[in-house]
């Protein structure tokens, strides 16, 4: 079955938002997506966002209403059901202030389901037999009017959504993992969504981590300072200095504008007038400051562990896949290496994950448990198996 000419509302007036606003209270749950831009911005530019409600669909025009009217909705405990829902959040943070108070993810359901970070077509294909038609992935959500194409793809990313959410729900509740499902989504909810703290924002360039400990003060004052400039000209952080240009003069460490311009990466863009000095303030501040630390990572853990890291991680996939589990969802390297790094806060040492995991990783790094590989046949799946070692007196 293909989906086609989906029926949907334009909404370009504030007080029609707060009719859909109280049909989804009423409803006590909708579907909601979002399509925006973020190519051309520091901040992303929210485009549209699609709310669904029964059969009901409405495309909401953020260019042409207050879209801050749906904070109304976040603040109840209407259940909002998304797809991918961690842009969606950033965006929405943004461009409303808030965010749903309560919402489920269709894609992390289903990773409890065998499914591995599926797309929306994937779901819609898998659970309801719905292909979708090809969209333009490449549109201007931006330009008006959007063709009538153009509004059906986007209907279609909220129609089939909540009927989605309700079988996997189902599934998920028939297998005990529901509850593994909501509090992933309380994961999503507690990560930071907005923009990046400036006095953080050197974390993110490229190489970093091969500055010295003077060149790592002035890294972290200049991309500071790259981070500020381009959320007050709301423009990509790349065109205001690329990271190439940030290492060079955090290398250099330049004092005034002539060894400016000999800085790696660094044009005549940035050797003139104000911007010149912004950037001269910015290097003389990291210059004098204490040298900042290095976050605790993968490198950073005991070298006698990191062997273990590799070994547990081929166990882990195997735990993955015989518990149908999405192996990113189940567990990453950095939990891992939080683990193993005596993290009283690492996710393997609760919940779900500490009993599916953090027990059979302890004992193995004690050496009271090993890996064993079991080749299998038609009756018998094989793989990697956690076996227990008798204690040597």
């Amino acid at each position: 079955m293909s989906e086609s000419g989906i029926a949907h509302s334009w909404v370009d007036d504030t007080a029609r938002v707060d009719e859909v606003i109280d049909a989804a209270i009423d409803a006590g749950r909708y579907a909601i997506d979002t399509e925006f831009h973020r190519e051309r911005t520091y901040y992303p530019a929210l485009a549209l966002v699609q709310i669904a409600v029964g059969d009901d669909i409405w495309l909401i025009d953020p260019l042409a209403v207050d879209i801050g009217a749906l904070g109304r909705l976040f603040a109840t405990d209407t259940c909002a059901v998304f797809h991918a829902a961690q842009q969606d959040l950033d965006v929405l943070t943004h461009a409303v202030g808030s965010v749903p108070q309560r919402f489920v993810d269709t894609q992390i359901a289903a990773g409890f389901l065998g499914y591995g970070t599926p797309s929306l077509v994937a779901l819609l294909t898998g659970e309801l037999g719905i292909t979708p038609g090809k969209g333009d992935r490449l549109t201007d959500w931006l330009r008006r009017p959007l063709t009538a194409a153009q509004r059906t793809y986007a209907a279609a990313d909220v129609a089939y959504l909540i009927d989605v959410w309700d079988r996997l729900a189902a599934r998920l509740d028939a297998a005990g993992r529901l509850a593994w499902s909501d509090d992933a989504c309380a994961e999503l909810a507690a990560r930071q969504t907005g923009p990046t703290d400036p006095d953080n924002a050197w974390l993110r360039v490229k190489d970093v981590r091969t500055l010295k400990p003077r060149g790592r003060a002035v890294a972290r004052e200049v991309a500071a300072w790259r981070e500020r400039r381009a959320m007050r000209l709301d423009i990509p952080v790349r065109q205001v200095m690329p990271d190439l240009a940030v290492l060079g003069v955090s290398q250099r460490v330049p004092s005034d504008v002539g060894s400016l311009g000999q800085a790696r990466g660094v044009d005549g863009r940035w050797t003139k007038g104000a911007i010149a000095d912004e950037i001269l303030d910015a290097v003389a501040r990291g210059a004098d400051a204490d040298p900042p630390e290095l976050p605790t990572g993968g490198d950073d853990l005991d070298r006698r562990l990191r062997p273990a890291v590799a070994l547990i991680s081929a166990w882990v996939a195997q735990v993955a896949k015989d518990e149908q589990i999405d192996t990113a969802m189940l567990a990453t390297r950095a939990d891992l290496v939080s683990f193993l790094s005596d993290d009283p806060d690492s996710r393997l040492r609760s919940g779900w994950r500490a009993e599916l995991l953090g027990d059979g990783i302890a004992a193995l790094v004690s050496g009271r448990a090993a890996l064993t590989f079991e080749p299998g046949d038609r009756s018998h799946r094989g793989g990697l198996r956690l076996v227990g070692i008798d204690p040597v007196g």
